[in-house]
């Protein structure tokens, strides 16, 4: 990709919200810029608004500073404080964020391609209203671990067999709440079709937090059964 764009004399600009530092390096692979909106894995308060953009090229930076300093695009004095208080614990809120992602994402998975499960297990009741799961650790292409060697992100989709569970499943969780943010100690979930009547209407985003991913298991398990029993 980025022999392909410099070859055509534009640049590669690579958005990295969703893959923060500690997970991947898009520099490693020829990016030029690499942005951040730092008000979600950087802040991981859910109580920060900044943005990250960040280049090697020197020259760029010089440029960067002056734009910055011409436009008065600088944090204030809250922002910073609330910035620098956030980064102390950056590469422990990602790491255990993804472990825990990907800890829930395998239970998932493995009920929902278990065979022939028994009636009111798990695998079952996980079944029943369950479709499908997306997340990076689930690809097999092989440069997706190359790209990330350390660990994946903490955000991953699901949909559900019918809309009707994508819409009522948020309701019914205790731990993860219902709300359109990614990258804070706490675990959310959304039903996208909410603010976007062009998603799929099955479809559910979750980003996952630093609770134990047994206690999220458990909510999401509950919640499941509640949709399996009533879905009749």
């Amino acid at each position: 990709m980025p022999r392909k764009a410099h070859s055509r004399g534009v640049y590669l600009i690579v958005d990295s919200t969703f893959a923060p530092p500690g997970l991947h390096d898009p520099f490693l692979w020829g990016a030029d810029i690499v942005m951040h909106s730092g008000s979600k894995y950087f802040g991981g308060h859910s109580d920060l608004l900044c943005g990250v953009l960040a280049t090697k090229r020197t020259g760029w930076t010089k440029q960067l500073f002056e734009d910055r300093m011409a436009l008065g695009n600088v944090l204030g004095n809250l922002e910073s404080w609330l910035s620098l208080r956030s980064l102390r614990t950056f590469e422990l809120r990602v790491r255990n964020a993804s472990q825990n992602a990907a800890k829930l994402i395998s239970w998932l998975n493995n009920a929902l391609n278990a065979p022939s499960p028994a009636s009111g297990s798990e695998e079952c009741t996980v079944q029943k209203v369950l479709e499908n799961i997306f997340h990076a650790s689930l690809q097999d292409e092989p440069w997706v671990k190359k790209q990330m060697p350390n660990g994946f992100g903490s955000v991953f989709s699901i949909t559900m067999k019918q809309p009707v569970f994508a819409r009522v499943l948020p309701s019914k969780l205790h731990y993860l709440q219902h709300a359109t943010s990614l990258g804070g100690v706490e675990s959310l979930i959304e039903w996208r079709a909410l603010s976007d009547s062009k998603v799929n209407t099955k479809l559910l985003r979750v980003s996952v937090g630093l609770e134990n991913w047994e206690d999220l298991k458990e909510d999401l398990l509950q919640a499941f059964q509640f949709l399996a029993g009533n879905s009749n």
